[in-house]
This record gives C-alpha cells, sequence and structure tokens, in this order.
C-alpha cells in the first residue's frame, strides 16, 4: 500500500468511531447497509486492545477482566457518513464458561458469518506467544465452511523474541496455507510498539473498497 492510501486508512480509523449497538441475538443487527470487518480471538488474545489502537482510542473497546464475558456482537460505526462498521465479536476459550453460553456464541457467531452480506473480512486474532490452537483451527473451519474471507493478525508481536516470532510466523503461514478462505497475508501487531497497525488499517480500507 502506498503512503497516501495508508494515510486515508489512518484518518477514517481514526476519526469518527462510536458505538452503534450490542446485538445478543441476529434479529438485533442493523440494517446491512455499510460494509463490516469483523474481529474475532480467544479471549484475552488482545481484541479488544486492538481495535483500541486501530482506532486511536484508549476506551472504544474495554478489555475484560474476565474472559468470555462478552458474548454479545459489540458493532460500532466508523465515517461521517457511516463508511464502514467494526464488528466486535464474542472472544472464544469456554474453559469456565457454561454449555449453554457455548452453545449460544455458536449460533450467533455461525448465524452472523454465514448469513451477512456486507461482511467483508474477518480479523482472527493469535497470541503470537501461543500460535495456534485447536480452538483457533475450529474456528478457521467455521470461516472456511461460510466462505467468509480471514486473516489471522498476530497480536502481542512486542512479547515475543524476533527469532521465535519469525518461526511461528512461518508456522502460522504454513498452516493458513491449508485453509481456503485463508487470505494469505498473515499481520504481525502490536498494540504496545504500533507494530503492524498501519499495514492493518489498509487492509481494512483495501478490503472495503475492493471492487
Amino acid at each position: 500500500m502506498n503512503e497516501a492510501f495508508a494515510e486515508q486508512a489512518r484518518k477514517l480509523l481514526t476519526g469518527r468511531v462510536e458505538f452503534l449497538l450490542s446485538a445478543p441475538q441476529l434479529k438485533f443487527l442493523p440494517e446491512p447497509t455499510v460494509p463490516e470487518i469483523a474481529f474475532a480471538g480467544r479471549s484475552n488474545v488482545g481484541k479488544s486492545t486492538l481495535l483500541n489502537e486501530l482506532t486511536g482510542r484508549k476506551k472504544l473497546a474495554r478489555a475484560s477482566v474476565t474472559p468470555g464475558r462478552t458474548q454479545e456482537l459489540n458493532i460500532f460505526d466508523v465515517g461521517d457518513p457511516v463508511q464502514l462498521r467494526l464488528v466486535d465479536m464474542p472472544g472464544y476459550g469456554f474453559a469456565k464458561a457454561p454449555l449453554k453460553v457455548v452453545q449460544k456464541w455458536r449460533g450467533v457467531v455461525n448465524g452472523y458469518l454465514r448469513g451477512r452480506p456486507v461482511l467483508k473480512r474477518t480479523m482472527l486474532l493469535i497470541d503470537a506467544r501461543r500460535g495456534l490452537k485447536d480452538i483457533d483451527r475450529e474456528v478457521m473451519r467455521m470461516l472456511d465452511g461460510a466462505a467468509v474471507s480471514y486473516h489471522l493478525v498476530m497480536t502481542k508481536a512486542d512479547k515475543v523474541k524476533p527469532s521465535l516470532l519469525e518461526n511461528t510466523l512461518a508456522e502460522v503461514t504454513a498452516e493458513a496455507a491449508k485453509h481456503p478462505a485463508c487470505h494469505p497475508r498473515i499481520f504481525a501487531t502490536s498494540s504496545e510498539t504500533g507494530q503492524g497497525i498501519a499495514d492493518l488499517r489498509s487492509e481494512i480500507l483495501d478490503a472495503i473498497t475492493a471492487k
């Protein structure tokens, strides 16, 4: 991406961003009038922190103390007039979650992924310190089955030694190649240092403007 495009993406994502609504069920979703970019990931992967960094906010998305606490689709309007919506999906990782909560999560998320015509891209967040886990692979298969194009986004890249990060990226890239809906470009990001944030913003803008 060139510098002008990157600046356009930065201005959009750090401009007007406002919370629209929380949808505990699909019937509460807003009318599908603008492109949407969804963010998914295990609980405590750093999803809220990444969303805050992308939008230049401190408290756009709340980082929950209790993993898996958010069980709704939180939706944010971006732009004035609105040009896209960011969808903060419930974190997964159900070590302490009741079965009914897990089933509800699957129903809402699967329904959203399969039936949302304006969903342009899903960003699936992976903790750089831990790499892909079985539950991440399960969600990747869900995205493949829904034919939803998605990127893998490594978070907390600053917490890993460069050599180890390189190895993890290589492993994740090789595995991503086996998934038909997974975009080949993998992002390594850090909300602490800003690593990869500009590239991710540009990718979001590209996803919503590509013909």
